[in-house]
């Protein structure tokens, strides 16, 4: 394993980490109330981070995984039909992206592309840029849980004095 590849998939790993210490022990009521102006909860922004980065970017754009390409849906708008549901289908995508991740040629193109219609832009270059968009997504996400979290019980990820 090259450094690169070791340094993005540590990076991928400790920001996963960082979304699930984010909603670990939240209540039920709370992961599914609204938490921003714009109406989302912390189960339809893992739904988000599920269905837009788990299952897209990592199971079927990198892995090329049919029951993935099969799952594909705008995660804003899939159902969180529980909070609890919602934490544990991101870590079980997590963990099934993560086979496929450490099988992935970072080198080689994604070995499945979205039509068009699903995501409108052009075709990355390479596995590398995937799994950088992947982690972009997390980090950014978790920022937002981050947020999230402070609101409810004042618990913060990281405190800069």
């Amino acid at each position: 394993m090259t450094r690169e590849r070791t340094v993005l998939l540590e990076h991928l790993e400790a920001e996963r980490k960082h979304v699930l210490a984010a909603v670990d022990g939240v209540g039920e009521a709370d992961l599914t109330r609204a938490m921003a102006s714009s109406g989302w909860s912390i189960a339809q922004l893992l739904n988000h981070l599920t269905y837009d980065d788990e299952i897209l970017w990592g199971s079927a754009i990198i892995g090329g995984d049919e029951e993935a390409i099969g799952l594909i849906q705008d995660g804003w708008k899939a159902p969180a039909t529980s909070g609890a549901g919602a934490v544990e289908r991101y870590r079980h995508w997590s963990r099934r992206a993560d086979v496929l991740l450490a099988e992935a040629d970072f080198d080689a193109p994604p070995r499945w592309w979205p039509s068009e219609d699903v995501f409108p832009f052009p075709p990355f270059a390479d596995v590398r840029q995937c799994v950088v968009r992947l982690l972009l997504e997390t980090a950014t996400h978790a920022g937002h849980l981050d947020m999230a979290r402070e609101r409810i019980d004042g618990h913060q990820h990281l405190v800069v004095t």
